[in-house]
């Protein structure tokens, strides 16, 4: 669904319209422009913190970086290090915890400043912990934007205002959460106590 909305290729059947506009209709880097991803594994280059936040968007000002970096929650952790912003990250960022990495993606999507934002399984390698911390931070980032999340951790999408269950390749549910757990028999449901079920058995 998303490579149909990034226009990787174009539906068979149906058309897709985002803010009344058919997107088979406007330019390609106008579509991209409008939408910034939060990916799974996001990709950090061997140099400083500073560089691979302002990757995001060039264009901004060092100001612009540090805010971004405080709005997904880890400009208090970069300054705690011995070089600040000049650290360096190491190859593929290996100096990096998995949810420095997701804030580091984060950052660069607020920095893009789209008014669509995809985050695709972003807190699926997570630990509990840090999942609620990355969730914070995904709210303050999406706040006043479009905010698509990918998700098998249901407690990712709880809050969205439509939840859609695919199964097989298909829609099979959709609806708030509150509506989906109405029905205790339908998927949303049970994959909702089974993962419950399992967040509780951690402790």
């Amino acid at each position: 669904m998303i490579r149909l909305l990034y226009r990787f290729f174009e539906p068979q059947k149906g058309e897709i319209f985002i803010n009344n506009q058919n997107i088979s209709e406007v330019q390609l880097e106008s579509l991209r422009k409008a939408i910034a991803i939060v990916p799974q594994d996001s990709v950090l280059f061997h140099n400083t913190i500073f560089f691979n936040l302002h990757y995001g968007n060039l264009s901004k000002t060092k100001e612009e970086v540090f805010a971004a970096a405080k709005i997904a929650n880890l400009h208090e952790s970069i300054l705690m290090w011995p070089q600040g912003y000049e650290t360096q990250v190491g190859e593929r960022g290996l100096k990096l915890s998995g949810g420095e990495k997701q804030r580091v993606a984060i950052a660069r999507a607020i920095l893009k400043d789209s008014p669509i934002l995809v985050f695709d399984e972003a807190t699926s390698s997570l630990d509990s912990i840090t999942e609620h911390n990355i969730l914070e931070a995904l709210r303050r980032a999406s706040k006043g934007k479009t905010s698509i999340y990918i998700a098998h951790r249901l407690s990712t999408v709880k809050d969205c205002d439509e939840i859609f269950v695919l199964e097989n390749g298909k829609l099979a549910e959709r609806g708030s959460h509150s509506q989906l757990l109405s029905n205790p028999n339908n998927l949303y449901s049970k994959m909702w106590s089974m993962q419950q079920w399992a967040t509780s058995d951690e402790f």
